[in-house]
């Protein structure tokens, strides 16, 4: 969920590769203490303790010397040390997460039947290593498996709310996050963060239920939206929601100031925010430098939610989009006026040939040297079957149009975070 923006590291003072810096300390410390099948449980999410941690302690955690690593290209790197505390409690909450993720497959019935004993082999070593790992730090993991392991029964209650779907997300979170605060030794910031952890998962849990919505309502999944009849709308002004009440508990101790915690929780959760809020229909506009929001559409009223009737159909290739009010297409004969640097259709002449791909040895080069190497995940390369030029992997979630509009209207919605939100309004 929290991909921070490389383009505004700047805008903070922050070094790009910080991120970097946090999520191969996190990888590391789940190699040196849970073997390498455990790099697998790498959870990105969960970097945020490691900021939290760090940002409490008058010292910067300790940085060592890491080896060449094929998502790095095969470069060396300094990054976070994997006895560091920070990392130690991420580490412990990337296991408890990989563990339910894997047993929520398994319940969904997503995995293959014949990968469903490993899976569970996997999952139940991971929570061995989580309860194992998190005595040392004096964090009681009892509360959140237990509240893991609550999640199935929920689910199977038709009589559940809402609020009791997320309760154990939001648990976990709530005590993941004030035990950062026992870890740099602010016992005093414990409760503003276990209130801000508490939000978080709320984020975190209804995000995922609205990204989902429609491949659950299809595929007759459970999607905790669905099973209360809760609309998108009223989902998203939950999110939004928490996500002002968790800046306000880092407001009170003033952990909002700091530079690496707006760049890496705060602003990618503005932009969660207005993701979902498009999704679920809602647009931001902007005006005389104040924010207001409106519906994308008027609302239909008596319209029946959960959604009834079979599932809209996307037109087959070649004929989209659809021809319409806003979109014909031109028909010999018809006056054409070109636009620069177009020349009209002639009778007859064939359309341009689609730009040529690479050939089978140009596209196994280019795999064998970009992509097994790692270095797409860091530098910008072609893409071996389509042959166009891509952005590097850390840079998936920006939009360089985006980053330089020029919106300088000092609005929120638009100028807090240049992903997912400078475009979109009209300012």
């Amino acid at each position: 969920m929290l991909k921070p923006c490389a383009h505004s590291a700047a805008r903070h003072g922050i070094d790009p590769s910080a991120w970097q810096t946090h999520m191969c300390g996190l990888c590391l410390g789940l190699r040196d203490g849970h073997g390498q099948l455990a790099r697998a449980a790498t959870n990105t999410d969960a970097i945020v303790l490691e900021i939290l941690t760090e940002a409490q302690q008058s010292l910067p955690s300790a940085r060592t010397d890491a080896g060449p690593c094929p998502l790095r290209g095969m470069r060396r790197a300094q990054v976070v040390a994997a006895d560091a505390p920070g990392v130690r409690l991420a580490a412990t909450a990337s296991l408890l997460l990989g563990a339910a993720k894997i047993r929520d497959h398994i319940d969904d019935g997503d995995a293959h039947p014949m990968a469903r004993r490993p899976l569970t082999r996997v999952s139940t070593r991971w929570h061995a290593h989580a309860r194992a790992s998190a005595a040392p730090l004096g964090l009681n993991v009892d509360p959140l498996i237990e509240a893991i392991e609550s999640q199935l029964r929920l689910e199977n209650s038709p009589e559940s709310t809402l609020d009791e779907l997320t309760g154990p997300t939001q648990l976990c979170a709530a005590e993941l996050f004030a035990h950062t605060a026992i870890l740099a030794d602010r016992p005093e910031n414990a409760d503003a963060l276990r209130e801000a952890g508490w939000h978080f998962g709320r984020i975190a849990h209804l995000a995922d239920a609205l990204e989902d919505l429609e491949s659950d309502h299809t595929l007759g999944h459970f999607n905790p939206l669905l099973a209360t009849g809760t609309t998108p709308e009223q989902a998203h002004a939950l999110v939004a929601e928490s996500n002002s009440l968790l800046r306000a508990a880092l407001t009170r101790v003033a952990l909002d100031r700091t530079a690496t915690i707006r760049w890496i929780l705060l602003d990618p959760l503005g932009g969660v925010v207005r993701k979902l809020g498009r999704a679920a229909g809602i647009t931001h506009a902007c005006s005389t430098g104040s924010c207001r929001t409106a519906k994308a559409d008027a609302p239909r009223a008596g319209q029946p939610w959960p959604p009834q009737g079979p599932r809209p159909q996307f037109p087959p290739p070649g004929q989209f989009p659809p021809p319409g009010p806003q979109f014909q297409p031109w028909q010999p004969g018809a006056p054409f006026t070109p636009q620069p640097g177009m020349m009209p259709p002639g009778p007859g002449m064939p359309p341009p040939p689609p730009p040529r791909g690479p050939s089978l040895l140009e596209g196994l080069g280019i795999i064998c040297t970009q992509y097994c190497t790692g270095y797409a995940c860091c530098a910008a390369h072609t893409g071996p079957c389509s042959g166009h030029h891509k952005g590097p992997w850390f840079d998936r979630g920006c939009r360089d149009e985006c980053c330089e509009c020029g919106c300088n209207c000092g609005c929120e919605c638009c100028c807090e975070s240049c992903c997912d939100g400078c475009c979109d309004c009209s300012c």
